[in-house]
């Protein structure tokens, strides 16, 4: 490691801690805005730009894609360069791509802004190694359980803003509202958050990142496509296996050299790896209701509740304040009862939510219920698993570290749209000459949600409690 003594001079004047939790977190909570950005208009897509639906498609897939590829990149980046240069130049690429998103005509330029959006998304595990850094440990578990639910919470409360955005203003007005919104964080950033001094001397990685870019994107687009293209289809199947054999070309390439992208090493320990297929687990269970709710509330009778999608996303939204409201207590919790047993009360808050659901879905007030359960079990396991991967790792991996477990998270949502998104297109019934998913596709999506949240919980039991891996963890414990 090696120390910036330029920068450190700057932090002669260090602003308050508390305003610099709450620049994170509004960064945090813009970047997963960019997820539920264009959802109003989704469905319209294909006549707003005059292009076909699969064509359109891509403006949702390249945003998913790019920030599970750029985020773990983005925490070594941080690791070496300093977090908060590589946190200003996310949100400098979520500005360029909001602008060129607005000003384009074609389904070319809103693609490729959409993709610069995503690049965003690492602004969150590299906030919550800005704070490892700078707050005394006594803040550090609250402040990092509020910035890590901002990746359930920006979706949430984004969703109706979104559409309200779309039914008084033309579509445009989304990408300058993202544009807006991120040229203020860039700023808040630039004012408030202290420069980082500590930095990982050694050269990049410049091959491990094109491997694990190529491996990945490979492996997600045949995630997220094989709906469409179907699952057999050559095209997947290619994309499919082709980005498992360039992942274990890479994983075998990290292994071998001095200076890896991503230590896999720290990443194989115990707590760490079993802490990263939890979150698999919760980002699938997060994503299935974020699939299946606001479609069975939007549907018309009898498949459905027939509301507008700004009253469907007004009974979504309660998630996310559920979410932003545990944070500190989540925090708390934490401390006292330890980061285990905090996903584990995650885990069994989903399960509750989805056992709800099958039992009871016949009133808006239902999924208003289990919608509030959701967002207690995300609150508790977001808020928990950079806890515990912070506890694993020394202090000059935790950019790394915590981008490898996002990007974790990011298969997770990316295999429940897929899954889930199968389920409700193939089970389905003829509606008024439309096909609209059945009762019993809804169960299935519920179940799948449900026994993904099972899983993550038997695993969490297996998670040490008390790691001794590591002599100096980024956490204390």
């Amino acid at each position: 490691m090696v120390r910036d003594d330029s920068a450190r001079r700057r932090l002669t004047r260090i602003p308050p801690q508390g305003a610099v939790v709450a620049v994170l977190a509004i960064a945090g909570l813009c970047s997963s805005f960019m997820f539920t950005l264009v959802v109003p208009i989704q469905a319209r897509l294909p006549e707003l730009l005059h292009a076909s639906r699969e064509d359109t498609a891509w403006v949702v897939t390249v945003t998913l894609l790019v920030a599970a590829v750029v985020t773990p990149i983005a925490g070594r980046l941080g690791d070496m360069y300093g977090k908060r240069r590589i946190v200003l130049a996310l949100l400098a690429a979520l500005v360029v791509g909001s602008i060129i998103a607005a000003v384009s005509p074609g389904i070319v330029g809103v693609i490729v802004g959409r993709g610069l959006q995503g690049a965003v998304t690492g602004v969150v595990p590299l906030g919550i190694s800005i704070l490892r850094d700078i707050l005394h440990e006594d803040r550090v578990d609250g402040a990092i359980a509020l910035i890590s639910a901002t990746l359930g919470v920006g979706g949430a409360l984004g969703m109706p803003l979104s559409a309200l955005v779309t039914q008084y203003a033309d579509w445009h007005a989304l990408f300058w509202m993202s544009a807006a919104l991120g040229a203020v964080v860039f700023a808040l950033v630039m004012w408030i958050v202290p420069v980082s001094v500590l930095r990982t001397a050694g050269r990049f990685d410049y091959v491990g990142t094109l491997g694990l870019a190529l491996g990945l994107s490979a492996l997600l687009l045949a995630i997220s496509r094989g709906n469409e293209w179907g699952w057999a289809s050559p095209a997947v199947l290619a994309l499919g296996l082709g980005g498992l054999v360039v992942l274990l070309a890479w994983g075998w390439f990290e292994l071998r050299i001095e200076e890896p992208l991503l230590d896999l090493r720290v990443a194989a320990r115990r707590p760490v790896l079993l802490t990263n297929i939890a979150s698999i687990a919760m980002g699938f269970s997060l994503f299935a209701s974020n699939v299946s709710y606001p479609q069975l509330l939007e549907l018309p009778p009898p498949a459905g509740f027939g509301l507008s999608l700004l009253a469907a996303s007004l009974i979504i939204m309660p998630a996310g304040l559920v979410m932003m409201v545990l944070s500190p207590f989540s925090g708390r919790l934490a401390r006292t009862v330890g980061p285990r047993r905090l996903l584990v009360l995650g885990a069994i808050a989903l399960i509750a939510a989805y056992g709800f659901t099958l039992a009871f879905s016949s009133e808006v007030w239902h999924l208003l219920v289990a919608n509030l359960l959701v967002g207690v079990g995300i609150g508790f396991g977001y808020a928990a698993m950079p806890m515990l991967i912070m506890r694993s790792v020394p202090q000059h991996e935790t950019g790394a570290s915590n981008g490898l477990n996002a990007l974790f998270r990011s298969l997770g949502t990316s295999t429940a749209a897929a899954v889930v998104g199968a389920v409700l297109a193939t089970v389905s019934t003829v509606q008024d000459g439309v096909a609209v998913p059945t009762a019993g596709a809804f169960q299935l999506s519920f179940v799948l949600g449900g026994a993904a949240a099972v899983v993550a919980l038997v695993i969490a039991v297996f998670i040490p409690n008390r790691p001794a891996v590591e002599a100096h963890p980024a956490l204390p414990r």
